[in-house]
């Protein structure tokens, strides 16, 4: 079959979110045709350029998200009076309320507005060559403000200023600039089989388009839910302005998770988001996420250890992985276990988690000082930060088994990526309660509370003191990852949803022979029967059957003996 792989901000760039996974996906599968439709984040991930791209890849298509310019498109009065209903119905919903919820009674019209009015800005794009101009008139924030100022706006929304309405309408345009793409056609994503959205927001936006055009069943894969993403990160917006973006993406996941055929998330704690955004439970298969667990066999089929008195911490260096709780907790660590050691590692994410190393080694150095044998000896501090690559430690399973204990100490994670590799390499565990991590584990590692050192310490303290504990965990963590983390687990999970949806779709492209004539037999018959097989009220009519063949069932008469000389 032929796949439309819908991405944001990662595959197939070199850099970027969902990359391993997608080509790990792509180039497992090798029995379909893939077209990559991608959306950029940045001019950077453009100039860093692509992956290598297996054979089965036939297309790429890529759009930039981080920038539109205009499209120098003008409206005639139609247009403008189109634009400016459909718009104001956008608005109104999104004063209206979040939209976490639509499965209120109450929500349903607002949902139905929400779509109405999503799908007119499209076939509005589609109609007139472009939207771009539009959603960044003047006429987009006066729609916006009185949307704002009608009676039934929420109070956030009533407060909304003048900063506020052009923020707003700044990030709606940029969420709908994948309406004014030409990727509706019929020889774009309307030729597919499947679009298979490896993201929600603005990456399954393509796939919700060409659903509603072109009748293209829609898989949306999901790690980290983007209404989560938006609570985690839009902490320095004013009120209104997050009143306003909430309702947006909450009413754009709960029409995706609508439209959408099946939805796998890779966790529990993400299905529990897709379901409170309103994504039914019939339409949800939990898939985790696929990795390589060759990398890690040596390790982890090794029952030796580097170093039986340290702690290893993997990850990016960030905020929201609380180095600064762990280092607290590292200080009672020590004055029960003096000979531990600390080997943080990893590179910081960005300007922000630049700063916080700094301020994470400077709170060592405070919390312990450099540690000499005799005068004339050089000083030593039992906390280490690292980098893969350096000559102790030249891969990432090296990292991992440089230490006794792997530790994670995040405040807010979703898959904890770090934990699976370690599980991989056989390590006991100690984990903070946040995101999927009981999920993971599963009862192979120990988990304290988030922001509590002196439970974590003293559940490292526990694995420190006890080896055989340490060993009998480790192995139990490698069985469960082997058993649910790998890629092999993942290609064949998204390989069957593949055929599940295909098979219940029923094909409405006409073939065309090289003449230009349909072929009525090109494509192999389908029927999507709706119902229950097993429901006593289901029957199957024909499509333009008689009508007779709709009303209730005949029931059979008795035969009648026929009559001697008859």
């Amino acid at each position: 079959m032929r796949i439309g792989l819908l991405t944001e901000g990662g595959y197939p760039y070199v850099s970027g979110d969902a990359r391993l996974w997608c080509d790990r996906l792509v180039r497992g599968l090798g029995q379909h045709e893939f077209d990559i439709y991608a959306l950029s984040r940045s001019e950077r991930q453009e100039d860093e350029g692509w992956v290598p791209l297996p054979p089965q890849v036939s297309r790429v298509r890529t759009a930039p998200l981080w920038t539109a310019e205009d499209d120098g498109v003008v409206y005639g009065r139609r247009a403008r009076r189109r634009f400016a209903e459909c718009y104001g119905d956008l608005a109104a919903v999104l004063c209206a309320g979040s939209g976490v919820t639509p499965s209120d009674e109450a929500s349903v019209p607002e949902a139905d507005r929400f779509a109405s009015a999503l799908y007119g800005l499209a076939e509005l794009a589609r109609d007139e060559g472009g939207l771009v101009g539009a959603l960044r008139s003047e006429t987009a924030v006066r729609a916006l403000e009185r949307a704002c100022r009608a009676p039934g706006a929420v109070r956030a929304a009533r407060d909304a200023r003048v900063p506020d309405l052009l923020t707003v309408a700044a990030q709606l345009e940029r969420a709908l600039r994948p309406l004014s793409l030409d990727w509706y056609e019929d020889a774009g994503l309307g030729s597919v089989d499947l679009c298979h959205a490896a993201s929600g927001g603005s990456a399954a936006l393509p796939g919700l388009l060409a659903h509603h055009f072109c009748g293209v069943p829609l898989l949306v894969t999901e790690y980290g839910v983007r209404l989560r993403t938006h609570y985690l990160t839009a902490t320095e917006a004013s009120p209104a302005v997050r009143a306003l973006l909430t309702a947006f993406h909450g009413r754009l996941a709960a029409e995706i998770y609508d439209r959408a055929a099946i939805v796998t998330p890779g966790n529990a704690h993400a299905r529990r988001w897709q379901e409170r955004c309103g994504a039914g439970r019939e339409k949800l298969r939990t898939v985790y996420p696929g990795m390589e667990a060759a990398h890690f066999a040596e390790v982890g089929e090794s029952p030796e250890c580097a170093d039986p008195h340290a702690l290893v911490w993997v990850g990016r260096v960030e905020p929201a992985k609380d180095l600064v709780s762990l280092l607290h907790a590292f200080a009672e660590i020590r004055k029960e276990e003096p000979k531990t050691r600390l080997r943080i590692v990893g590179a910081p994410s960005g300007p922000e988690g630049a700063a916080y190393l700094g301020h994470c080694k400077a709170l060592a150095a405070q919390l312990f000082p450099d540690e000499a044998e005799g005068p004339h000896a050089v000083g030593d501090n039992p906390v280490s930060f690292e980098e893969i690559g350096g000559p102790e430690l030249p891969t990432l399973a090296d990292a991992y088994a440089a230490g006794a204990v792997t530790v994670l100490s995040s405040v807010v994670e979703g898959f904890p990526i770090s934990l699976v590799e370690a599980m991989f390499c056989g390590r006991a565990t100690v984990s903070t309660d946040v995101g999927a991590v009981v999920e993971v584990i599963g009862g192979t590692g120990l988990v304290v509370p988030p922001r509590n050192p002196r439970a974590l310490a003293e559940s490292c303290v526990a694995l420190l003191r006890d080896p055989e504990r340490r060993t009998r965990l480790g192995a139990a963590a490698r069985a469960r990852a082997l058993e649910l983390f790998t890629v092999e687990q993942n290609i064949a999970a998204f390989h069957s949803t593949y055929l599940e949806i295909v098979s219940r779709t029923p094909v409405r492209r006409v073939a065309l022979d090289e003449t230009g004539a349909p072929l009525p037999f090109a494509s192999p018959a389908e029927a999507h029967v709706p119902g229950r097989w097993t429901g006593r009220s289901a029957r199957v009519v024909a499509r333009g059957g008689p009508g007779w063949a709709a009303g209730p069932p005949v029931r059979a008469t008795a035969p009648v003996p026929a009559r001697e000389g008859a």
